[in-house]
């Protein structure tokens, strides 16, 4: 990954966060955008008006990790709710390919790697909002890895299950929350920034150049094991 341009949406905290370094490690150049601008550049994924100013030339890799846990009943979901699940989650990606493509196009070799979740797999209550737009956001993947395929561009996601970020304090913040969550997994933990960004950078490197239009499930065994 020496010397590749290697986009991240969301790269200043969690897993992002996570990404960055190890492709930093790895020798990449990075451009990082963030809603608060740390890092690099300022880019709010929900502001119809915000642009992503200064990409390179040449786009090797683009990461997208915003995304959002908002666990409620079915009935207490609004409409404005689930709007909001997929401007971050669906919508926000979507500006963000558009503005990439023509740069991807030129790389000779370029991978895109989106998130989902464990939760579009597997059924759980309370997840119809997030599932439902990580459910389109997996249906973009397929779609895009088959439209992109002849322009040598990988599309690919990680489905999570839950893991140890900022967005998920609430989830984890006492002792006895993060034992129920733990033993939840088959592996006994809930994941960590570092075992997605491991994925994410296989994925992004040459190891996975035969790898496209796939949703790679990192979660502690929660969607395939009892």
């Amino acid at each position: 990954m020496k010397r590749n341009n290697i986009v991240i949406i969301g790269g200043n905290s969690g897993i992002g966060k996570a990404v960055a370094a190890l492709a930093k490690e790895s020798g990449a150049n990075l451009f990082l955008y963030s809603r608060s601008g740390e890092g690099n550049y300022q880019f709010d994924v929900t502001d119809e008006a915000s642009e992503l100013q200064d990409l390179p030339e040449v786009i090797d890799g683009l990461v997208y990790c915003p995304g959002s846990i908002n666990l409620k009943p079915f009935h207490r979901i609004s409409m404005e709710d689930f709007k909001a699940e997929m401007d971050v989650n669906f919508f926000g990606a979507v500006k963000t390919l558009q503005a990439c493509m023509k740069n991807l196009k030129k790389s000779e070799a370029a991978s895109v790697v989106l998130y989902s979740t464990v939760a579009v797999q597997t059924g759980m209550g309370f997840h119809a909002g997030i599932a439902s737009a990580k459910g389109a956001v997996e249906g973009l993947v397929r779609s895009l890895a088959a439209e992109w395929a002849p322009n040598h561009i990988r599309v690919n996601a990680i489905a999570p299950s839950l893991t140890d970020t900022p967005l998920a304090k609430q989830l984890v913040s006492t002792d006895e929350k993060r034992a129920a969550s733990d033993k939840r997994h088959p592996l006994g933990r809930i994941g960590t920034p570092e075992d997605i960004a491991e994925a994410t950078l296989f994925l992004l490197g040459i190891k996975s150049s035969w790898v496209t239009g796939q949703i790679l499930h990192i979660d502690g065994g929660m969607s395939s094991l009892k």
